[in-house]
C-alpha cells in the first residue's frame, strides 16, 4: 500500500551569493536583487520523499508551499522531478510571519490534507537559517518529529527508521507514523528534472495563473485536472486571523547589518619550506593562528 506524503517547501531569495545591493536602506531583504530559487535543503526532502515514492508503489507526493503567487514555480519545478502536484498557500494576510505565524499557517493546511503518513521538510531555509518551522509544525499537528535526517532507512509496521547527521556523529532513531522529518544538507541531492514529466507538467497553473493564460490553453485544464495546482487563501484554512502574517508574529528584528566579505590582496606562494615559514610566521603574528 502507498504512502502519502506531504513536502513542505519555501521559494528563497538566493542569499548565497549576496552583494552590496542585496539589502534595502530599512534593512529588509532586496528580493529583486536576488533570484527566487528552491530552498535547497527542501529539495534533499523532496528526493527522500521521491526514493519513497519508488520503493512504495502507489504512494504520492505533494508540496505544500506558502507565499506569493509566484511560489507557484517551485510546485511545478516539484513536478518535474516527480513530486504528483502541490498546494500554493497564499493571502496578503500571511505577509510579514515569523516561524511561528508560517508553522501554524502550515500546520493548518496539514491538517486540512489529513491523513498522510509522512511530513518531510528541509531542516531550514537560506534565508533565515531558523530551523523552527518543521519542528513547529509537528508540534502544531500534534505528531512526533524527527529532524537533522540524512536518509530514511525503513518504514515497516507503521515505524519509520532514520538516520540523524548529529554535529559528533550519527544516530539511527524510530517514530511512529504520522510523523515530521526534517532532513539535513549532508542527505542526497535531489535528482533531475525528468523529461517527460518535465514536458507533462509545463503548463500546470494555480487558478490565479490560470485566469492569465491564453485562451488557447483554457480547454487543457478543463481535461486535465492533475494540471491545476491547487491555490488556498486564508479563508480556505478557517485559521485564527490573530495568529496569522505580521500579527501572529511576536518575533521583531531590530537591526539588520549587511556585511560583504571581499579580498582586499593575495600572496601567491611556492612549495617551498621557506614560503610555508614566512605564512606560517605572518599567520601568527597577526593572530590569525597561535
Amino acid at each position: 500500500m502507498g504512502l502519502k506524503i506531504l513536502v513542505l517547501a519555501k521559494q528563497v531569495p538566493d542569499t548565497r551569493n549576496v552583494g552590496q545591493d542585496a539589502m534595502k536602506p530599512d534593512g529588509t531583504v532586496n528580493r529583486a536583487a536576488l533570484p527566487a530559487i528552491f530552498n535547497p535543503e527542501d529539495l534533499n526532502a523532496l528526493e527522500q520523499a521521491l526514493r519513497l515514492k519508488d520503493k512504495f508503489p502507489g504512494t504520492t507526493v505533494e508540496i505544500v508551499t506558502m507565499g506569493p503567487p509566484r511560489a507557484a514555480e517551485i510546485i511545478r519545478e516539484a513536478m518535474f522531478r516527480g513530486a504528483d502536484g502541490g498546494y500554493l498557500v497564499t493571502d496578503r494576510a500571511f505577509a510579514g510571519a515569523d516561524t511561528l505565524a508560517t508553522s501554524y499557517t502550515l500546520s493548518l493546511a496539514a491538517k486540512k490534507l489529513a491523513p498522510f503518513d509522512l511530513i518531510l521538510a528541509g531542516r531550514q531555509a537560506i534565508d533565515g537559517d531558523t530551523a523552527q518551522v518543521g519542528p513547529q509544525v509537528a508540534d502544531k499537528v500534534g505528531i512526533p518529529q524527527i529532524t537533522y535526517a540524512e536518509e530514511i532507512q525503513s518504514i515497516t509496521n507503521g515505524k519509520i527508521r532514520v538516520k540523524r547527521r548529529l554535529e559528533r556523529g550519527i544516530e539511527v532513531v524510530e517514530a511512529p507514523m504520522p510523523c515530521v522529518v526534517t532532513v539535513h544538507s549532508s542527505a542526497a541531492e535531489c535528482r533531475f528534472r525528468n523529461s517527460k514529466l518535465t514536458m507533462k507538467n509545463k503548463h500546470a497553473k494555480t487558478l490565479s495563473e490560470m485566469q492569465e493564460t491564453e485562451s488557447s490553453y483554457v480547454n487543457l485544464y478543463k481535461t486535465s485536472p492533475s494540471l491545476t495546482i491547487t491555490e488556498w487563501s486564508a479563508n480556505d484554512l478557517n485559521p485564527d486571523f490573530n495568529c496569522l502574517g505580521l500579527t501572529g508574529s511576536p518575533t521583531k528584528v531590530k537591526t539588520i547589518e549587511n556585511v560583504v566579505l571581499t579580498a582586499k590582496e593575495s600572496v601567491k606562494l611556492t612549495p617551498s619550506d621557506a614560503d610555508m615559514d614566512n605564512l606560517m610566521k605572518e599567520l601568527i603574528s597577526n593572530h590569525t593562528i597561535g
